[in-house]
């Protein structure tokens, strides 16, 4: 799913077990257009929050789930916490943003998160982090 097009890879396209959605935003898609409720899922977003993003893909999803999020800094701490040219580089930083990911993502059921650094730096040089999700619950299951 991608408000782009053209954007993933031509092996992914070609692959019987993949449903590209493209020129798509996650904050209208509706359950019933995808063909199923997914196992697994990725993320890697620019310019939104994953704040914004995990609410809106929770409602998609299947109730045991496993996903690897892209947590990107730049787009996820506070403006004056952001270095000229969009760089996030102090560690206290990252450090607060990855924990504000993981206790965000547990308020939506999810009952475990993993992260680690990505081995790759974003284009402008920042530090972005993999965080892996799993055990989904659906948030009117919790506390029951």
């Amino acid at each position: 799913m991608d408000v782009g097009y053209g954007q993933l890879a031509w092996s992914l396209r070609q692959d019987s077990r993949v449903t590209v959605l493209e020129r798509c935003n996650i904050r209208t898609l509706r359950k019933e257009q995808i063909p199923l409720s997914p196992t697994f899922f990725t993320v890697d977003c620019s310019f939104i929050s994953l704040k914004v993003v995990l609410p809106c893909i929770v409602d998609l999803l299947s109730p045991v789930v496993e996903g690897i999020v892209l947590i990107k800094p730049q787009f996820e701490a506070g403006r004056h916490q952001v270095g000229k040219g969009g760089v996030v580089r102090d560690p206290a930083v990252h450090t607060e943003v990855v924990e504000g990911i993981s206790r965000f993502a547990a308020g939506l059921g999810f009952s475990e998160v993993d992260s680690t650094p990505s081995p790759l730096l974003g284009p402008a040089g920042n530090k972005e982090f993999l965080a892996w999700l799993r055990g989904f619950t659906p948030p009117e299951s919790i506390g029951t």
